[in-house]
């Protein structure tokens, strides 16, 4: 197996006496599409909050690229290659879609927020954008102001924004939340083309979607992960049916 773009060694993170995640510990390899699952409440949001940077672990260790990121912040770690998206679609609705993208070009400079008009209508970096649009089926909407888009177009502006960081990981939180069967589709076959070209973390509630994704699947019940494997071992894990999939998968 090839050495990992991230490992998680004993990660722990407590709420007064309540473990959100537990003695986590998992490899994810370069190149693929590496899902984590679990019921609501299960601490996957919490794990990805520990991995970007936006909340400290109280134990354990993350490791980027080989080298210990556990003290990082958020921007230093988005410098790195470690960009994220979220459940909750985090776009300016009235900058065009173009600029949204141009945004994050502009962040992974390092420049301030303080000009980002004036950045954004740049040509180095419009055509950076233009790329990360592109990628994601969104290139004939540069103009159109981000609020006037549909719900699926939002999920895949903030898949552009994410590409537009120039990540090594791509730290996916509920991608396809909200969106109908259509944009779905769109979604899965847009991260489908990404694949190998970006090594991704997906968190998703789309059962589905998850096994038409992923090359490796962690399950993680109660702040744990119970079980690590490929696909079809996951689906037919009897542990995993009890904790998680139940009639889903039967």
């Amino acid at each position: 197996m090839a050495e990992p773009i991230l490992e998680l060694a004993g990660l722990q993170k407590r709420f007064g006496g309540l473990a959100v995640t537990e003695d986590v510990s998992l490899r994810v390899a370069p190149g693929g599409i590496h899902a984590i699952i679990g019921p609501n409440g299960a601490g996957k949001t919490t794990l990805i909050h520990q991995i970007s940077g936006t909340l400290r672990p109280d134990a354990g260790r993350i490791l980027f690229g080989g080298r210990d990121v556990t003290a990082l912040p958020l921007q230093r770690r988005a410098r790195l290659g470690l960009a994220r998206s979220f459940q909750i679609t985090c776009i300016l609705p009235g900058f065009t879609v173009l600029e949204n993208a141009a945004l994050a070009v502009q962040a992974r400079s390092g420049s301030s927020f303080r000009f980002f008009r004036p950045a954004a209508s740049e040509t180095a970096l419009n055509r950076q954008a233009m790329s990360a649009l592109e990628q994601v089926g969104l290139a004939g909407r540069a103009t159109t102001p981000a609020g006037a888009l549909s719900h699926g177009e939002k999920r895949q502006l903030e898949l552009a924004i994410a590409l537009a960081m120039q990540p090594r990981l791509l730290l996916l939180d509920e991608p396809l939340a909200g969106a109908g069967p259509e944009e779905t589709e769109r979604l899965v076959t847009i991260l489908r083309g990404l694949k190998g070209a970006y090594t991704i973390l997906l968190v998703e509630h789309d059962m589905q979607a998850v096994f038409a994704l992923a090359d490796r699947i962690s399950v993680l019940v109660y702040g744990r992960v119970i079980v690590t494997g490929e696909p079809d071992a996951i689906r037919g894990n009897p542990e995993v049916r009890a904790a998680y999939l139940g009639e889903d998968d039967a």
